[in-house]
């Protein structure tokens, strides 16, 4: 059973969040500002928080920053009352998986869950795989990316998108195929939201960062043999 930390400072949202989860056979704990959340994930144990962005204290931006600086790579969705790009850039900027804007329909937010959990826990059984590519080795099992033989930490909507790009080397992806197999569903997002993940993703991957090629006017192809 996966575990949700829900950060709030809205009783009554929390437990609207709290009941719906719950209800769909999650488990749930709640915090009421980010100083709090930082607080309780420092100690593990979940598989996904649920992070409002307006907040007294620490607000969720800060707290997300904060979670990325400490390494910890825990997927994050966050709540936005504004809905503006801005908030939604930000927050995918600073390592957030997904948004929602409020108010929100309590089932889209457990599909959204569901979405980002189908992709980030572990799935036991056969079919691991190394992929490996001169400098850069990437580790499905072990959700781990080395360049050099160096450890990159990268969040869990950054693996994803390496991964897939990687699975299809060679292959010219557009923006609209990316948005559909790496968000996992039905997503109502923008170009840039790609633009924007491949953009940090690169900034990780340093010497390697080149081994994602922009095919203009298409999207993006992982090439890492191309000649540059």
């Amino acid at each position: 059973m996966a575990n949700i930390l829900i950060v709030d400072d809205e009783p009554r949202i929390r437990e609207l969040i709290r009941e719906h989860l719950q209800h769909g056979g999650f488990a749930c704990e709640e915090a009421t500002d980010g100083s709090a959340a930082l607080a309780q994930l420092s100690k593990g144990g979940f598989d996904l928080v649920i992070l409002d962005i307006m907040m007294p204290f620490m607000d969720g931006m800060t707290c997300l920053r904060e979670m990325r600086a400490r390494k910890i790579a825990t997927p994050v969705i966050m709540l936005t009352a504004r809905g503006e790009e801005y908030d939604k850039l930000a927050g995918l900027e600073s390592g957030a998986d997904d948004y929602v804007v409020k108010p929100f329909s309590p089932r889209e937010l457990v599909a959204r869950v569901r979405a980002v959990l189908s992709r980030t826990m572990p799935k036991g059984g056969a079919g691991a795989e190394t992929l490996s590519f001169d400098r850069l080795v990437i580790n499905t099992a072990s959700h781990s990316v080395r360049v050099d033989g160096q450890e990159v930490s990268l969040t869990p909507k950054e693996f994803d998108l390496l991964v897939f790009l990687a699975s299809n080397r060679g292959l010219a992806l557009s923006r609209e195929k990316i948005l559909q197999k790496v968000w996992n569903y039905d997503y109502f997002g923008e170009d840039r939201t790609v633009d924007t993940h491949v953009k940090m993703l690169r900034s990780h991957l340093g010497p390697c960062r080149d081994y994602i090629a922009t095919v203009w006017g298409i999207g993006y192809k992982f090439d890492p043999d191309a000649k540059r």
